[in-house]
């Protein structure tokens, strides 16, 4: 199983429409897409500086941002379905497939997770992750990774805001492997989704022990 996070920075853009597409195609119930919050999330930053609630508050409206712009995705292609529970997930790997994941239920029921802006839907994505025993989590970014070497730091990389301060807590531990891959790169998968077309152009992140 691998997991995709497509991020709310791709809205608008034709690469997001391949990858909806790709996914859609060979994701045979063994992809999930984890969304980004997008113009959801800026909505609820908006919304707290106004208001003065709290982060936790905030944390809440953020993780039904993420349900939003799922929603949004599988309305761009209706050949995807949305999950928002163990047992939906499942189901829609029986049915193959390619899944929209919505995470507010699964996310909220878990009182370990942070509830701060710090967490994003990077983290959350290593969750989903760790929680259904992935083996690739793939982080899909706008910004340009051709300065990045595989010795790259985690630490270099949360303090590019590449990935949030909170993914090494929440990657920790994990058996799968976790990639940055640009925006682009989409069409490593023309042919389906397979570890070595990942390593073609995928940033390996690397997870301190612990």
């Amino acid at each position: 199983m691998w997991v995709i996070k497509l991020g709310g920075s791709l809205l608008g853009s034709e690469e997001l429409t391949h990858w909806l597409n790709l996914i859609a195609k060979h994701g045979n119930g063994k992809v999930i897409i984890v969304p980004g919050g997008s113009v959801f999330a800026d909505a609820v930053r908006e919304a707290q500086k106004r208001s003065g609630v709290n982060d936790a508050v905030a944390h809440k409206l953020a993780l039904l941002a993420m349900d939003q712009y799922g929603q949004l995705l599988a309305a761009m292609n209706p050949n995807l379905v949305t999950a928002s529970s163990e047992l939906e997930l499942a189901e829609c790997g029986w049915q193959h497939k390619g899944v929209i994941w919505l995470p507010s239920c699964m996310a909220l029921a878990d009182a370990g997770i942070p509830k701060n802006w710090q967490l994003t839907s990077d983290s959350l994505s290593a969750w989903l992750a760790n929680k259904l025993g992935a083996e690739q989590l793939v982080l899909v970014k706008s910004k340009t990774l051709s300065s990045y070497q595989a010795s790259t730091t985690l630490q270099t990389l949360v303090h590019d805001d590449l990935v949030d301060s909170e993914f090494a807590s929440l990657a920790s531990g994990s058996v799968f492997g976790s990639w940055l891959l640009h925006k682009t790169d989409y069409a490593l998968f023309e042919q389906g989704f397979h570890v070595a077309q990942l390593k073609e152009k995928g940033l390996l992140v690397n997870i301190p022990l612990r």
